[in-house]
């Protein structure tokens, strides 16, 4: 039997029910939980997750900026096929400025800091093509995976700066679904076409998503 592996990104301005605070925006959401208590911000995101799609998650992975980019290191950095040119004139910098950014079409490596960029940059299209990016970015990563060489030093990344609750047994679980279908990941963007106006902002379209997560997550 073959084993399935799915990949949904949402973008981050996306209006859905939480529980206890009503209609959020989906990037508040770990905020509010963490009010609520230390550690709760994931609990609360996979509650509304399941409220809102009907599909409970069962782990979670939260990691900032600098995570990321030691987790692309790890594994030796990645190779991106970039699509087309991208130039952003506005990137945050890390002293609240701004500085200009590019990227060529075509293929190339990128380390850690090099794949953040282009997984956060934005004023180049928009959020939804960031999404797909971002994609792009972790199918690469999850390639790299498949050779037991780089395992070390993600496993050490993952423990010393990614804060999740997926234990070395759930590892076990969850690696064959994923390695068996690198490269092959039934993905989906939440984009413009997912999406209708809702009273605070957008809200997800559930009739029109309903199929795919029944299909990919029942």
């Amino acid at each position: 039997t073959r084993l399935g592996a799915a990949l949904v990104s949402f973008p981050r301005d996306l209006f859905i029910d939480v529980p206890g605070y009503g209609s959020q925006r989906i990037n508040t959401i770990n905020v509010l939980g963490e009010m609520d208590g230390r550690g709760q911000g994931p609990e609360l995101v996979k509650r509304s997750i399941g409220l809102s799609f009907g599909v409970q998650p069962t782990h979670y992975v939260r990691l900032d900026f600098r995570a990321f980019e030691r987790l692309i290191d790890a594994v030796g950095g990645v190779t991106i096929e970039v699509e087309r040119l991208i130039v952003d004139p506005s990137y945050p910098t890390d002293d609240f400025g701004t500085t200009t950014v590019r990227f060529e079409p075509g293929r190339q490596h990128m380390d850690g800091a090099r794949a953040l960029i282009y997984s956060r940059t934005r004023y180049a299209d928009d959020d939804y093509q960031r999404a797909g990016r971002q994609q792009q970015v972790l199918n690469a990563f999850a390639r790299k995976l498949v050779n037991p060489i780089y395992w070390p030093a993600v496993i050490a990344v993952l423990v010393d700066a990614v804060d999740t609750d997926i234990g070395p047994l759930d590892v076990f679980t969850l690696a064959p679904g994923l390695l068996f279908n690198i490269g092959n990941l039934d993905q989906l963007v939440i984009d413009r076409d997912y999406i209708r106006p809702g009273p605070s902002g957008a809200v997800p379209d559930y009739d029109r998503l309903r199929p795919w997560f029944e299909q990919h997550f029942r």
